[in-house]
């Protein structure tokens, strides 16, 4: 009927309300493919914040619990309840200061210290600086009176000394006049660095909404909605953040699409960004509480990728019904042509028919493959880019879950010198007011050596650590060789094992990238100390040689080898013959995948003689060698 009417129009006016309809068409099927590729995107980005919401959970959880021990430990010896019997003994204090000195540097925690009854600090671990606790009178801080009137408490806030924030775990000794509390202050700094390298923004607030913790520094101490002034009052008299301004974020909460929407987004505009590291744009904001604590950490996610690439399939939409509707237009006017044309050429009419027919048929047919084929290619390409950047991200997670088996020996092997360094530093001053300054010298070359050493250690876990940009180069070998067997020195050392280095061709050199070559070594040569565990008096073997264009390196133990069982799984993801605690069966898998990436391969099995042994081929590079 609609048709109908219109052929009674001008045709003019017929035109234009016809292109009116085709836009309103178009624009109407371009704004419902948005909202639903909208929604698709949010649920995918929720999906990866509620990931990220698990790991730092549980993340900030075991960093606060592994020190709830230590109050009761310094709560149980002899001289702190010696000291709080007797507050006004000096040989009482001077041992209680040094045991809290040593016990606050084992644990590796900020400060511990004992106040008695009257709030007044009876002895701490900083009891030989110029700002010591000793003798202040904290019976105005929260987390003293929580701990007298309920036995223990755990308590944020910032230092009224050194206005440095950290979380106090406290517990009380002691019964009547002789009553007293034993606090320990952590410091969340290591946990908010491990944050630092996120994209997506995490912080955690605390019971007053007060970002306590952030991988933004610039949202730290700033609350999440304005606080009144009863409130403000409370706070600045318990001094819980050290007379801070307490600013609000200024974040702009979104409207959300539909009434049934349940993601809460929120904006945060460039005007109001404190400083050049904050965070803008839109984002997805998640929160949780975290258990046994009255805080909550909440992850923002970017939606700005989301949002665009929903707007990207919206216009493709768009233009794809436009498309459709001008192609029925057209058809409609052919059809209507066809039909005015068969009343003059009834002759005709069965020969145009047919003719059209094909036509249209082929059309649609060719318009169809075309189709199909467009979105198969865009998927292919998509695809091919998700795996590329999944295969970057398992490889540099490969190669950190390398370091924190690493970190273990790295923090003994640091730990020798600087005990050293201390003790040099000591007898440099007793030569000094000796007036023996040759040996002030030579303790400060010696103290040089060793600082020398450690920035080596240091530098060389660095750089295992950087992200490869993953671009092939003419690589020497032998230097890969070099920093692989320098990061496992620490390793090597403590399980007792040799390495036999055996002779290779000098200057060969592999086109390659020569983090991720060096990461595959480093799987290799722990594989084959994990492998020689049992005390074999064989070293491990390794070799660098030239066969044909190709340059192999091999890797062998002198273990029980591998099993019928073992090895048609070799390469396989997350198989593997070790504890759970031990590795997830990546490595072999990631290294392969870094062999093929450079043009090679790698292969294992067992040697004749006994062992397993590994192949690791990459292409040659024909230039001079190195100068």
């Amino acid at each position: 009927m609609a048709c109908t009417m219109l052929a009674f129009l001008p045709s003019r006016l017929r035109a234009s309300l016809l292109i009116l309809l085709w836009l309103a068409a178009s624009s109407l099927g371009g704004w419902l493919g948005y909202q639903a590729f909208v929604r698709a995107g949010l649920e995918t980005v929720a999906t990866a914040g509620n990931n990220r919401l698990d790991r730092y959970v549980v993340s900030l959880q075991r960093e606060i619990d592994k020190f709830a021990f230590l109050p009761d430990v310094a709560a149980l010896q002899p001289e702190v309840k010696a000291l709080l019997k007797s507050p006004g003994d000096a040989l009482l204090q001077s041992s209680a200061n040094l045991y809290l000195q040593e016990l606050n540097r084992r644990a590796g925690t900020l400060t511990v210290y004992l106040i008695g009854q009257d709030g007044h600090v009876l002895a701490a671990s900083n009891w030989q600086r110029a700002d010591s606790y000793v003798g202040e009178d904290l019976s105005f801080r929260p987390y003293v009176q929580q701990a007298l009137r309920e036995g223990r408490g755990r308590y944020f806030g910032i230092g009224t000394t050194r206005g440095e924030p950290g979380y106090y775990l406290t517990t009380t000794l002691g019964q009547g006049a002789q009553q007293g509390v034993v606090v320990v202050k952590v410091g969340l700094a290591q946990l908010e660095e491990s944050w630092a390298s996120v994209e997506s923004p995490v912080l955690v607030s605390d019971e007053n909404s007060v970002v306590i913790l952030s991988n933004v520094p610039a949202w730290r101490f700033a609350a999440l909605q304005p606080l009144d002034e009863e409130r403000r009052s409370a706070l600045e008299a318990s001094q819980k953040y050290n007379r801070l301004s307490l600013n609000p974020l200024g974040w702009q909460t979104l409207k959300p699409l539909s009434s049934d929407d349940a993601f809460k987004q929120v904006r945060i505009e460039a005007a109001k960004a404190a400083s050049a590291d904050q965070r803008t744009g839109r984002f997805l904001l998640q929160s949780r509480p975290l258990a046994g604590t009255p805080w909550q950490i909440t992850v923002l996610s970017p939606l700005t990728a989301a949002l665009q690439l929903a707007t990207s399939r919206a216009w493709v939409a768009g233009v794809l019904i436009a498309l459709a509707l001008l192609l029925a237009a057209l058809l409609y006017q052919r059809r209507k042509h066809v039909r005015e044309q068969l009343a003059a050429q009834q002759a005709l009419k069965q020969a145009n028919e047919a003719l059209e027919h094909k036509v249209q048929q082929r059309t649609a047919d060719l318009q169809t493959a075309n189709q199909s084929l467009q979105q198969e290619v865009a998927e292919r390409i998509q695809a091919e880019a998700t795996l590329r950047a999944a295969q970057d991200e398992l490889v540099q997670a490969g190669k950190l879950a390398v370091i924190g088996q690493l970190s273990t020996e790295v923090a003994h092997e640091l730990n020798q010198p600087l005990a050293a360094l201390r003790a040099l530093a000591g007898n440099s001053q007793r030569f000094l007011e000796r007036g023996q300054p040759e040996m002030v010298q030579s303790n400060l070359q010696r103290m040089a050596d060793l600082a020398d050493r450690m920035g080596q250690m240091t530098g060389q876990l660095r750089n295992f650590a950087r992200k490869s940009v993953g671009q092939p180069q003419p690589v020497d070998l032998e230097k890969v060789i070099d920093g692989a067997l320098a990061l496992l020195e620490s390793r090597i050392a403590r399980a007792g094992a040799a390495v036999l280095r055996q002779p290779s061709m000098p200057g060969l050199r592999a086109n390659c990238d020569p983090n991720r070559v060096q990461q595959v070594l480093v799987n290799l040569i722990s594989n084959a100390l994990d492998a020689m565990q049992g005390g074999s008096q064989h070293p491990i073997e390794i070799a660098c040689l030239q066969t044909g264009d190709w340059a192999q390196i091999t890797v062998r133990d002198h273990g029980p080898g591998l099993s019928e069982q073992v090895l048609p799984h070799l390469f396989e993801p997350f198989f593997t013959t070790k504890p759970e605690s031990q590795g997830l069966g990546l490595g072999l898998s990631l290294s392969a995948d870094i062999a093929r990436a450079s043009g090679g391969s790698l292969t294992g099995g067992n040697h004749p003689e006994g062992g397993a042994i590994f192949t690791l081929s990459l292409p040659l590079v024909d230039t001079l060698p190195l100068s």
